[in-house]
């Protein structure tokens, strides 16, 4: 699978982490923070994307 994702620079990125960091404070799970800060970021991010190719790690 590909998928278009935004291109974040060092600052943009610790805006994220601290983001999900106030989010658990607040009593939420890891997952739901970095989901909610994800569709945040896809929804506003107006700069570079980068491509990035997703596979299963099991082969058969």
């Amino acid at each position: 699978m590909f998928a278009g994702l935004p291109s974040l620079s060092h600052e943009q990125q610790q805006k994220a982490v601290e983001r999900i960091q106030e989010l658990m404070s607040n009593g939420m799970s890891s997952g739901e923070a970095i989901t909610i800060v994800a569709a945040e970021l896809r929804a506003t991010h107006t700069g570079e994307r980068i491509v990035a190719r997703f596979e299963d790690d099991e082969e058969e």
